[in-house]
């Protein structure tokens, strides 16, 4: 009897653990700084910066497919429960690419790519598990521990949005920042997840591999797109196809072909769509950001005040000395990920010696441009110098060039001038090719600094 009753619980127990080990893996988001409230908000606000610098398209065809099958993925238990919206973006590059808390995009060219509907929501399954999973901001959080805590609290005090205080420490919105590349881990977990939500939807989870394998087939520069920031984990369709094993036997669809030829036949009606999208928040003046507003508000601190166009913004501590002036667009991430200012204004004070008593203007800004070079080996001082009267006080004007991290090469007027504090200095920068543009705004500017 007792050998009966320890055989029949072996039994039992080897039963359930089969069960188990054939249960879909679940998965959660991981280490964070981040609430999910702010992922929400810092979504939000990025998702306002795209919408500026890319074509929405309004096609009520390609918005509603879109639409409809992000909603089907979107409200399972396992995307989170966040707000997601679906848009189409005119650009021909193959790719989609969903913000923080759910602001999801799908590029023209992606819809021209796809062989069904299927392959379709697998994309975008896996870009609503980053969502879920929270990777941007999880990425972010690990990448930034020590910064992110106080560029969260300035956030929430009311020194400007989420958006601009992580720009400070180079999380912005280009494919090389964090919170839209992603590890391979995370594109493994994307891919896991997303299947389970396709699945759970009715769509065939392996045509997000087929789709997948067949952009790394073809390669180009299309395909490069989606690969640049959605790096291939390897053997997707291995550990896809092992997933599917664990899920309830059901019949799937690949969609409707009639949808997909309607999708198809829309598209040849659009205008030409986008070379393929730059990094998001490093346009130049005039294609993504307004231009300068001849309507000025003023920057006031301890040592001085200074006028600057209204539709821009000011970065960095309010109460300080150290400030950058700019629109959302003109901060970008440099090649080192670091971030960098594409078109603006620096301002903040150099004391080269320690002791201010005996300025010498001229040689205090030469040690100032020596300093910079230090991180900017390309910078160069390409014209000449003029003397200005700043505030009643004299000043020199040193014309720099350097690499700008939009492309191509950048004008930087430095202007110098002597303060009790140390010497003042003020760089503006834009891309030579539209410094000319710039610099009445850049001289306006000058003419209100007060001490």
């Amino acid at each position: 009897m007792r050998r009966s009753f320890s055989r029949l619980l072996l039994t039992s127990i080897l039963t359930v653990a089969a069960i188990q080990a054939q249960q879909p893996r679940q998965f959660k988001p991981g280490f964070n700084l981040f609430s999910k409230e702010q992922d929400i908000q810092l979504g939000r606000e990025a998702a306002a910066q795209v919408e500026r610098q890319m074509q929405v398209v309004r096609d009520p065809v390609l918005e509603n497919a879109v639409q409809r099958i992000g909603k089907e993925l979107s409200s399972n238990p396992k995307a989170g429960n966040f707000p997601y919206s679906f848009k189409v973006v005119n650009d021909k590059s193959i790719n989609a690419f969903a913000l923080p808390g759910g602001f999801t995009y799908v590029n023209t060219g992606l819809l021209s790519a796809i062989d069904n509907e299927a392959q379709l929501a697998g994309v975008m399954a896996h870009e609503i598990s980053h969502v879920a999973l929270r990777h941007g901001t999880n990425q972010a959080s690990k990448a930034n521990l020590l910064q992110l805590p106080a560029m969260i609290a300035g956030a929430v005090v009311g020194n400007g949005g989420l958006l601009g205080q992580l720009a400070q420490v180079g999380v912005g919105l280009g494919f090389n920042s964090v919170l839209l590349k992603y590890s391979r881990d995370a594109e493994k977990q994307a891919d896991l997840l997303g299947a389970q939500l396709m699945a759970d939807a009715g769509y065939n989870p392996l045509e997000m591999a087929r789709f997948f394998e067949k952009l790394s087939a073809q390669g180009g520069s299309r395909a490069a797109t989606f690969f640049s920031d959605h790096p291939d984990p390897g053997d997707r369709e291995k550990y896809i196809e092992a997933e599917i094993r664990t899920f309830a036997q059901r019949n799937y669809t690949e969609g409707d072909p009639r949808e997909l030829s309607n999708i198809k036949s829309r598209l040849g009606s659009l205008p030409a769509a986008q070379q393929g999208m730059r990094s998001r928040g490093s346009s130049p003046v005039g294609t993504g950001d307004p231009a300068p507003s001849n309507q000025f508000r003023e920057y006031r601190n301890q040592a001085f005040s200074l006028g600057y166009p209204s539709n821009w913004e000011v970065f960095g501590d309010r109460g300080g000395a150290a400030v950058t002036i700019a629109p959302r667009a003109g901060l970008v991430q440099d090649s080192s990920g670091g971030g960098a200012v594409g078109y603006g204004v620096m301002v903040s004070f150099y004391s080269a010696h320690g002791n201010y008593d005996r300025p010498d203007l001229r040689q205090d800004t030469y040690d100032l441009i020596g300093s910079l070079r230090q991180g900017n080996p390309a910078m160069q001082v390409s014209g000449g110098e003029r003397q200005v009267r700043v505030n009643g006080r004299p000043g020199l004007v040193t014309t720099l060039s350097n690499q700008s991290p939009l492309g191509g090469r950048e004008t930087d007027m430095l202007v110098t001038v002597n303060h009790p504090e140390g010497m003042l200095y003020m760089i503006f920068i834009g891309p030579s090719t539209e410094f000319g543009r710039l610099q009445p705004i850049y001289e306006q500017m000058l003419s209100t600094l007060r001490f």
